[in-house]
């Protein structure tokens, strides 16, 4: 997408927040993301967007106000979203949404296997979809329940907390495991993978993980990389000695060709456009508030 620097430059008004889960959810949900824009005067049609990279996480959203749609890598109409509350399964490409205007709305990073021992949801089916609740499976009183409380919540701390809340119990009753972040998901997911059933091929244990995740582990350290380098090129930046090619081979890439593209797969962009985009544009909140 590209808009001027004018008409998608970052709105004072506009609020962007990042909430830590409580650590009873550990190794379930990995980040909420609060919206809201609602006491923003004027916002150009740049500023409405959003942009997310790929992502090994699922997503759950409830749109409080406002309306939106989703936008492909040109910035056209995909559609409207299906409603106010919806799931959104990993991404294997960058995701782009526009807001038809002022809008508030919570978003919780769920991890995928979490997800479908809660709900039961076949995360494969999910992967680069974002779905209404009812659409994706998930017809469930006691989820009405908390959707509608969800819905009337006056901020984010009262959604936090109903969503916590609500999953406490259950995600107590999920046999725990795994470690902390992406690397140590993903090494858990792959032991646990070999010992599932009395299958231990290369490509049963692949299937297993894709079952699981709704991506093959290539595609998962792909992932994991891309993060890894974001949060470094935010470091280097700091300091003042981002040097790519150095970055490139620090980060495992072949050269910075490789890098480059791995970049632009990911998120859409380039690396300098990328970081040019997030200090620059409103529209890459999402990059903001992660780092």
């Amino acid at each position: 997408m590209d808009e001027s620097d004018a008409t998608a430059a970052l709105h004072p008004d506009a609020v962007a927040r990042l909430l830590v889960p409580g650590l009873a959810l550990a190794g379930c949900l990995q980040a909420h993301l609060w919206r809201d824009t609602t006491c923003c005067a004027s916002l150009s049609a740049a500023q409405r967007g959003s942009c997310f990279p790929a992502t090994p996480l699922c997503g759950l959203t409830w749109v409080l106000a406002g309306e939106g749609e989703q936008l492909d890598e040109a910035g056209r109409s995909l559609g409207p979203l299906s409603g106010p509350v919806l799931i959104t399964g990993p991404r294997s490409r960058p995701a782009f949404y526009r807001a038809a205007g002022p809008t508030r709305c919570f978003m919780t990073a769920i991890m995928p296997d979490a997800l479908r021992a809660l709900t039961g949801l076949d995360i494969a089916a999910l992967c680069d979809r974002s779905v209404d609740m009812a659409q994706a499976g998930l017809d469930d009183p006691d989820w009405h329940a908390l959707n509608a409380a969800m819905l009337a919540a006056p901020d984010e701390l009262v959604c936090q907390r109903l969503l916590e809340d609500f999953l406490r119990p259950r995600w107590r009753a999920v046999p725990q495991a795994g470690g902390s972040g992406y690397r140590g998901w993903m090494q858990h997911l792959a032991l646990r993978a070999v010992a599932a059933g009395h299958g231990r091929s290369l490509r049963q244990m692949e299937r297993r993980i894709k079952q699981w995740s709704g991506q093959s582990l290539r595609a998962l350290r792909s992932l994991s990389r891309a993060e890894a380098t974001f949060f470094q090129v935010r470091r280097e930046l700091a300091e003042g000695e981002l040097v790519w090619s150095a970055l490139a081979q620090d980060m495992g890439y072949a050269d910075q060709a490789h890098l480059c593209r791995e970049t632009r797969r990911v998120t859409g962009f380039s690396p300098d456009e990328l970081r040019r985009r997030i200090d620059r544009e409103e529209a890459f909140w999402p990059y903001r508030v992660w780092a």
